[in-house]
């Protein structure tokens, strides 16, 4: 079992930046892929950006293609996604997720999932 926990999220104003973080713990040993997914009231859960475990290839959803960055550093076993130029609607929860497939988009495709961190971007 994998075990992850984000942190990061909070109120920011639209135009602004946020750093989400997510560590993971358990049986790490394992070469994941890591993945960001957010999920708006009344919507349904969304990719956002993924990378493989060497960091090497990154692929992100269009709508965040641009402003997000997602990165890793396994000696420390954790992923962020820095987000910047945040607009309203990306207000919604964020989950971290592991996955054994290399850089899944696909949500049925992760095999861990974290409880989730609150974003709101006020406009």
């Amino acid at each position: 079992q994998v075990q992850l926990v984000e942190s990061g999220g909070g109120l920011v104003q639209a135009g602004g930046s946020l750093r989400l973080s997510c560590v993971a713990s358990g049986r790490t040993g394992s070469t994941y892929s890591m993945g960001w997914f957010r999920q708006a009231p009344g919507k349904e859960r969304e990719f956002v950006a993924a990378l493989n475990w060497s960091g090497g290839s990154a692929f992100y959803a269009d709508s965040v293609k641009g402003r997000f960055t997602i990165s890793r550093d396994n000696a420390k076993k954790m992923v962020f996604l820095q987000m910047d130029s945040l607009r309203p609607e990306d207000t919604a929860v964020y989950y971290c997720a592991a996955s054994g497939v290399e850089a899944p988009t696909r949500g049925r495709d992760y095999h861990y999932w974290g409880q989730g961190t609150q974003v709101t971007v006020s406009s």
